[in-house]
């Protein structure tokens, strides 16, 4: 079953995470994403531009509405995914559990629907 692990972080683990060394900064991630490949679970993913270079998109009453930058205030913004293979939720999770941000943001974890 294939499992979307959307990344989330606020201000403090931002701003944590961009205080590394720009050398370093970056090896759990590449560590993190080399494991999910040996494993034969890697399916996909990528880091997310950031949140001011949104656009949203509505249609009300048949108008398409377009707004630019992030849609809603939060204390958390999306900053990337990663889409896995797993045999179920408990392996899933203990992927998620493994993910650099999990010290300082969120990993929601979502089955992907099969259409």
């Amino acid at each position: 079953m294939q499992y979307m692990l959307l990344i989330y972080t606020g201000a403090e683990g931002q701003a944590a995470f961009m205080a590394q060394p720009a050398e370093t900064r970056y090896q759990p991630w590449m560590a993190y994403t080399q494991a999910l490949r040996e494993a034969g679970a890697m399916v996909g993913g990528n880091e997310l531009a950031p949140p001011a270079t949104a656009t949203s998109v509505r249609v009300r009453q048949g108008q398409r509405q377009v707004q630019d930058g992030p849609h809603a205030e939060t204390k958390e913004m999306l900053g990337g995914y990663y889409i896995i293979e797993a045999p179920d939720l408990d392996r899933a999770l203990d992927w998620a559990a493994r993910c650099p941000a999990a010290s300082y943001g969120t990993i929601e974890v979502r089955p992907l629907g099969g259409m």
